[in-house]
């Protein structure tokens, strides 16, 4: 007998949520059960976020770090969950030279006293904010800002942090400090970066409202030095699309649809009235036994290569 000579199997949202609802000893029979059920899923997909590193959700990315240094912060994509490798990139072509930059914590970034000193970047704290906008203004402009405008006057600072991300109209600004009882006004926004994540700098009103911007990011250590090239290249996890509305495949390699299905089936146990006890620890341990074969799977086949760093100190 001859194959078909096809491989494109799949599932879409629908044929899995089916399959789940049949696992528990029942059928899809409404909207509603699809809509809990799509819930269902993206929790799911959030908790094999927290579960490891999902591989297919692994992309590189570039930051051309500004040329004419002191800018310390960088957004990263909103959908990011973590960087796994990051170097600093010297040159282009064949000139090109890839130098390590060390991750540091939030509590090592906050001792360097210099944070916007001039050097080649030797270090990166990434800062993993949720990606959220404030659904409410924070504040406003007092005054005009033009789209040059390095420095922002607003009616008050008092419930911003030090540094940060702000949206105005369309346009995601980063301000590195804001003034203070020493300044001739405490309320300003300085040392402003306009147009940064994919925006466009813009001129706005007095009266325009302030929306504080929870982008993750990188903040880098030294800035860079005026006149220099330096790209910050990385390798992302990103978050997994969301389920969508019914008729879409889901963001997972092929490998994993019997893990999903068996995971969706076992969230779904918890919540439907009727289900036997006996059949949700089944679904559990089925689920578990399907992840434990998906993860093992899903990883790097390659060598792993250990390599001692030295340190040499001179007196």
């Amino acid at each position: 007998m001859t194959t078909t000579g096809i491989s494109q199997f799949n599932l879409d949202l629908t044929e899995i949520v089916e399959d789940a609802f049949e696992r528990c000893g029942t059928q899809l029979r409404s909207g509603y059960d699809l809509r809990t059920a799509r819930r269902s899923l993206n929790l799911l997909t959030i908790e094999w976020a927290n579960r490891g590193i999902n591989l297919w959700t692994i992309e590189q990315g570039q930051i051309p770090i500004n040329v004419n240094g002191g800018q310390i912060s960088y957004p990263l994509p909103v959908d990011t969950i973590d960087l796994l490798d990051h170097f600093i990139r010297q040159g282009v072509g064949q000139n090109q030279v890839d130098i390590n930059i060390t991750r540091i914590s939030e509590s090592t970034y906050s001792t360097i006293p210099t944070k916007n000193a001039y050097g080649r970047p030797i270090q990166v704290w990434i800062d993993r904010q949720s990606g959220n906008v404030d659904a409410n203004p924070t504040t406003t402009l007092s005054q005009a800002a033009g789209a040059a405008d390095t420095t922002l006057y607003v009616t008050s600072t008092a419930n911003l942090r030090s540094q940060g991300y702000i949206n105005i109209d369309n346009e995601t600004i980063l301000y590195q400090g804001i003034g203070s009882s020493l300044t001739s006004n405490a309320n300003q926004l300085l040392n402003c970066y306009r147009g940064v994540n994919n925006t466009t700098a813009a001129s706005h009103s007095s009266g325009a409202s302030l929306y504080v911007n929870y982008l993750p990011n990188i903040n880098i250590w030294q800035t860079g030095n005026p006149g220099t090239n330096y790209t910050f290249v990385y390798y992302r996890m990103r978050r997994l699309q969301d389920a969508g509305s019914g008729v879409y495949n889901q963001d997972i390699p092929f490998r994993l649809i019997p893990c999903m299905v068996a995971g969706l089936a076992f969230h779904l146990s918890i919540k439907l009235p009727n289900v036997d006890p006996n059949r949700v620890l089944m679904l559990k341990s089925e689920y578990q036994e399907q992840w434990d074969i998906a993860s093992t799977e899903d990883r790097e086949k390659a060598n792993i290569r250990f390599v001692p760093r030295n340190v040499m100190y001179m007196r």
